[in-house]
């Protein structure tokens, strides 16, 4: 593998892509179902949940220093490559709560390497095609987390709990040896070095700690509900194992499409802020309307509608961080905004879980939904707020 087939260079590392996030979503919509069939109650389903998140949060930073201190890519993507599968087969050898809280640590911290994926890829092309670049990898994770999260239910259908995670372990073990022949430009692909100063300066960016503050938001709330306790309510009204793939369909089509079309329809439709309000008001609602659902018809509407709800949230955030932020640290700031939301990606589940074992698995989503709403009283009080400073200065000025 040269820098002579570039072609064949981005190819291989979206085949490893597509195999790193399908082992990791092949067993998501029944990691809960699983943990509750083992005697694990909610609290500590929901420590299983978050501990994926904590380690993203503790392990992302310290990975995306390492790697521009080295100025390579590739070591962290064969180390992720292995952790990952190393995840599946201690899910897949082993039924100890403890042993399943291990398994999920370490699929964080492979999750932790995905910043070397992404900027290791966008080294194959010009600058001007980095957008092209990115939602290439982009599509391909939507389309690894679809089709793992839809053949999950089937597969433990047809042949029993563990077998999601031996599969997840034998495709991992491929991207493994995938992982050895891609190419890494000499020299490096990234001159500029991220360094602790730099990051705290960044962080200290007013629109930065606003868009991740609604990010640790949103990630809490999926987290919680289709990633997390979803379809274990989905199970306990009525649905088969077999039958979460189409309750995964149903949240994730929408999802997709919504992602797809946030920034060229809605944006301009409604302008940033608006648009980040009706959607997380749209959540609220659809969010706290689960519990009262006991049909397997409605459960999948009310999802659909959900996954396009929040669909038009994360490709927002990304664009919001990256457009208020010179260019200078743009990778700083994404580095600082990744780490920061991964905070709703455990917290949101471990909350939920405490919340579920003591009142029912319904006080998940209303905490879910509260959570939403919040996040739109935030965005009325900042308005506020602008508005005001916008008329003292106009007042002052005049």
């Amino acid at each position: 593998m040269n820098k002579l087939n570039p072609a064949k260079n981005r190819c291989l590392l979206l085949v490893l892509s597509f195999i790193f996030w399908f082992s990791h979503f092949l067993y998501i919509p029944i990691l809960s179902p699983y943990l509750e069939e083992m005697g694990g109650n909610y609290a500590i389903i929901g420590i299983v949940l978050s501990s994926y998140g904590l380690m993203q949060f503790l392990f992302r930073v310290p990975f995306g220093i390492f790697s521009d201190l080295l100025k390579v890519r590739k070591p962290f993507i064969i180390f992720g490559m292995v952790v990952s599968t190393l995840s599946c087969m201690t899910f897949a050898l082993t039924d100890s709560l403890g042993w399943v809280l291990l398994s999920r640590s370490l699929a964080g911290i492979a999750a932790a390497t995905w910043v070397a994926f992404t900027i290791l890829f966008s080294s194959y092309f010009a600058d001007r095609d980095l957008h092209r670049a990115m939602g290439s990898i982009s599509f391909v994770i939507v389309l690894a987390q679809l089709l793992g999260m839809m053949v999950s239910g089937y597969i433990v259908d047809q042949w029993g709990w563990h077998a999601p995670f031996w599969m997840g372990g034998i495709i991992g073990f491929l991207g493994i040896l995938l992982s050895l022949f891609i190419f890494e430009p000499k020299g490096g692909i990234l001159k500029e070095k991220v360094n602790i100063k730099e990051l705290l300066s960044v962080m200290r960016e007013p629109m930065l700690l606003k868009v991740s503050l609604l990010s640790i938001f949103a990630h809490s709330i999926i987290f919680t509900t289709m990633f997390g306790f979803t379809p274990t309510y989905a199970l306990k009204i009525g649905l088969q194992a077999s039958e979460i793939g189409i309750l995964i369909f149903s949240f994730m089509i929408p999802h997709a499409i919504a992602t797809l079309y946030s920034g060229k329809i809605f944006v301009p439709l409604f302008g940033k802020w608006k648009l980040l309000k009706i959607a997380f008001g749209l959540t609220a609602i659809f969010t706290l309307c689960t519990p009262f659902i006991v049909t397997k018809g409605m459960l999948c509407l009310i999802q659909a509608l959900n996954g396009f709800s929040l669909g038009l949230l994360f490709p927002l955030f990304l664009g919001m961080v990256v457009e208020t932020t010179p260019l200078e640290k743009r990778a700083t700031a994404m580095g600082a905004y990744q780490a920061i939301y991964a905070i709703g990606m455990f917290a949101g589940p471990f909350i939920a879980g405490i919340l579920n074992s003591y009142l029912g698995i319904e006080a998940g989503f209303y905490f879910s939904g509260l959570l939403s709403a919040s996040a739109v009283i935030f965005m009325i009080v900042w308005t506020r707020n602008e508005s005001r400073a916008v008329d003292q200065k106009w007042n002052i000025n005049g």
